[in-house]
């Protein structure tokens, strides 16, 4: 028998807001929050979804601030709310069984370019020395641990826009192989540079609904048209149940399921028959011994691109057939955060399973194509159902599904 491992704490930063109160709420008015982004100016798609009223001073003191990048802040944030949402004292716990596993998609390229512009313009001397150890994916869960005294394992995941649920899903394997006691587990990003936009875009990506942002992010809705980027971070406390229980912690869901895999067809492209994205979503379920019936809803990587929501649909509807459970989408309000999605997933279905509620889609209207999905769409649901997954996908193939029950 393996041992259950429970979410004890959890902590988000995204354009939602810097709580998980505030995050709930906005989840449950189901409105997008993407707006025009001076950052993208002059660029074809020119919004996306930010982190409003994030003050990294204020939050982590000037000098610590100035010396990272802001997926790196977020992610600080992210962790140390939920560490004190898990009511753990660092100063007491035993650091060396502490590990921190983070996803992150990729690094600032935003902050590459100013450094570029000075050896372009022939200036070396001008490049920051703190460019590198500021901004390589492995310093989030470096400044994290660095942050919080956490010596046991500590590198990033990066499996394009499923690297937080992989770090999720491995963050769970080392206190089952009991290599930790306690992992901070999660994901960060934040992608909205010019040069990671103008990729996107480049790649017909983007939404380029300009005239209405706001209704440019509609996950499975027909006139999709592509996704709106956003960023943020999420951290989740994980602890074996018996350890946590030992210490009276707050117990908010079971990390019962994980299923990892890769289509192995296309870099860019999902199978488009969801080939892999079924076989992960089954192998998760029969890692959690629940059979399709049993799943209460799914939060759906959905990011309101036409293939990858086909494709996803597709998946769902082989593995539930006639036990469809209802979807929700959380891109549709946040937009994309990339690495950091799949753990903002993960702590949104957490949030979910605790409010015996599945927040609505935005801007779903109707749905396309042969395979129908029961879109959560207006109001949010109630639901008295206990189970719930969370589906991630990314470049690559690389595919990760998180199955969590209440506690």
């Amino acid at each position: 028998m393996q041992p259950e491992i429970a979410v004890t704490g959890l902590g988000l930063v995204t354009p939602a807001g810097h709580s998980a109160e505030a995050n709930w709420a906005a989840l449950c008015e189901g409105r997008s929050l993407a707006a025009a982004d001076p950052e993208l100016a002059g660029l074809p798609t020119d919004f996306s979804c930010r982190v409003l009223g994030f003050d990294a001073r204020r939050e982590l003191g000037p000098s610590l601030a100035r010396r990272v990048d802001p997926f790196i802040q977020f992610a600080l944030v992210a962790a140390r709310r939920a560490v004190a949402d898990a009511a753990l004292d660092t100063s007491a716990w035993q650091a060396e069984r502490v590990g921190v596993i983070l996803g992150v998609g990729t690094n600032s390229l935003g902050g590459y370019l100013t450094e570029f512009g000075h050896l372009v313009a022939g200036n070396p001397e001008r490049v920051s020395p703190l460019a590198l150890p500021r901004s390589v994916p492995n310093m989030a869960a470096g400044e994290v641990a660095i942050d919080l005294g956490a010596r046991g394992p500590n590198f990033t995941t990066s499996s394009a826009c499923a690297s937080g649920a992989t770090a999720i899903g491995v963050a769970r394997d080392l206190l089952r192989s009991g290599s930790c006691d306690i992992v901070l587990a999660g994901g960060s990003e934040s992608p909205g540079s010019r040069i990671a936009a103008a990729c996107f875009s480049r790649m017909r990506a983007l939404s380029r609904r300009r005239e209405r942002p706001e209704l440019a992010s509609r996950p499975f809705d027909a006139a999709r048209d592509g996704f709106v980027l956003g960023e943020g971070a999420a951290v989740l406390v994980l602890e074996r149940l018996a350890t946590a229980r030992a210490r009276r912690a707050p117990v908010l869901a079971l990390l019962r399921g994980y299923g990892a895999g890769s289509d192995a067809y296309h870099p860019i492209a999902p199978h488009p028959d969801g080939d892999g994205v079924a076989r992960v979503l089954r192998a998760a379920l029969e890692d959690a011994g629940c059979r399709p019936r049993d799943i209460g809803h799914v939060n759906a990587h959905g990011t309101s691109t036409r293939m990858n929501d086909a494709a996803e649909a597709a998946a769902l509807v082989r593995v539930f057939g006639d036990d469809m459970p209802p979807v929700t989408a959380s891109k549709g309000v946040i937009g994309h955060a990339l690495g950091a999605a799949g753990a903002i997933q993960a702590a949104y279905t957490v949030l979910a399973l605790r409010h015996g509620t599945v927040p609505p889609t935005a801007n779903f209207e109707v749905q396309d194509g042969p395979h129908k999905v029961d879109v959560v769409a207006g109001l949010p649901r109630p639901t008295a159902a206990d189970t719930a997954v969370s589906c991630s996908f990314g470049f690559g193939g690389q595919n990760a599904v998180l199955l969590f029950t209440a506690p």
